[in-house]
């Protein structure tokens, strides 16, 4: 799967639990679906949330939207802002939230 060049993350909301997220395709080759929370944080924040299957995100203000791309490792920190990997709040309903619905 290809995406046009530029393309950078889409503003929208969960669709589980209704909070702002930001959807994107990371990566060239093997581009992972990402979606996270849309709230920046700092990056040793976002890194202290870091945990094996939920991984931070460097956030890129560019002129055409946001941009997530693959959080650099150690030792530096990013100067950029940071976001994480969207986890609903405990006691979210399963399944996906009727349209119309704040809950």
């Amino acid at each position: 799967m290809t995406r046009p060049s530029g393309a950078g993350a889409v503003r929208g909301s969960c669709l589980r639990c209704g909070a702002p997220v930001l959807r994107q395709l990371v990566g060239r080759h093997a581009a992972l679906s990402v979606t996270a929370d849309a709230e920046p944080t700092t990056w040793a924040a976002a890194f202290a949330l870091r945990e094996p299957n939920r991984l931070d995100w460097c956030l890129r203000e560019l002129s055409t939207g946001p941009d997530l791309r693959w959080t650099t490792s150690y030792p530096s920190p990013c100067p950029h802002s940071h976001v994480i990997d969207h986890r609903c709040p405990a006691g979210t309903p399963a399944g996906r939230r009727p349209e119309g619905t704040l809950w």
